[in-house]
């Protein structure tokens, strides 16, 4: 599988369109069955990643995941940096509307070096298993003072076939206003993208910023794992 095809091929008039819209954005299709089998049989074999998390530990939920350490799996650079380069005039525009003084560069690259410059060294893309009854509450990956509004989720299990329940799940919080709710039905190899924290939203009288939060419900039987590609790095 080549990136660069893998993303050219995208429809991105309408995946940028819903993404602004509503804040999270299907992608279809990103990897095939048997490199999501690869990628999962990673999890495994410590020496691909920095460190592991257990959610109970720390309040995120219940299950587990890995931080990849660099280099990273030549799949997931060449979709880390394929995405980014599609993104980042997308994501300078939200700036632009947010009123927010940040410039990304054109490639990822340079924007690892900024986040670098600032004591943002360590890889964040991961994977996460759940098991039966796992789930992961409402959150946001937030790394440090350089983040990136967007990012990238690609599900590595077969629903149905291999677990049951396990929804990915977005919730949008407007001001004076209840919070809505968004669920992304994904398929095997399929990914998302969908706003990291704030987003603008076109309101009667301008844009106005929402904030954003995403979770996964709870797995009712089986296991899935998910691939998480956040685009800045971690202190």
């Amino acid at each position: 599988m080549h990136a660069d095809n893998v993303v050219s091929r995208l429809d991105w008039d309408v995946i940028l369109r819903d993404l602004d819209e509503f804040g999270v954005a299907p992608t279809g299709p990103l990897l095939d069955r048997q490199t999501c089998l690869e990628l999962r049989a990673l999890y495994d074999h410590d020496e691909h990643f920095r460190s592991r998390i257990v959610m109970q530990r720390h309040g995120f939920g219940s299950g587990e995941y890995k931080y990849f350490a660099n280099p990273l799996p030549q799949v997931i650079a060449g979709l880390r940096r394929g995405f980014y380069e599609r993104l980042a005039p997308f994501a300078n525009g939200w700036n632009e509307r947010m009123g927010l003084d940040r410039h990304y560069p054109p490639d990822i690259d340079a924007f690892l070096a900024e986040c670098q410059a600032d004591g943002q060294t360590k890889p964040t893309p991961l994977l996460l298993k759940y098991g039966a009854g796992d789930y992961n509450c409402l959150h946001q990956d937030v790394y440090g003072v350089h983040l990136f509004p967007v990012q990238l989720v690609i599900l590595l299990s077969d629903p149905q076939a291999e677990f049951e329940g396990g929804e990915f799940v977005m919730t949008e919080q407007r001001p004076r206003m209840q919070s809505r709710a968004e669920v992304v039905p994904l398929g095997i190899g399929q990914g998302a993208l969908f706003a990291v924290n704030d987003r603008p939203k076109a309101g009667s009288r301008g844009d106005y910023r929402v904030k954003m939060r995403h979770g996964v419900s709870r797995i009712r039987s089986g296991a899935r794992f998910t691939m998480g590609v956040i685009f800045h790095d971690a202190k």
